[in-house]
């Protein structure tokens, strides 16, 4: 389990993201996929991930 919470609540907590479009879903037959929407979110996780990964 990647994440500690159920199937349940990761679905939950997708569908808020969605909801407020900080991510967007494309399926693949029964697969579904999600990614960022926004672009200002994007660059918040790269500088955050820049930041964490700077010595």
């Amino acid at each position: 389990m990647v994440l500690d919470m159920t199937q349940s609540a990761v679905s939950h907590q997708l569908r808020y993201l969605r909801n407020v479009r900080i991510v967007k879903r494309r399926k693949a037959g029964k697969t579904v996929y999600y990614s960022i929407d926004d672009h200002h979110i994007e660059q918040l996780f790269e500088q955050t991930l820049a930041h964490m990964t700077h010595d």
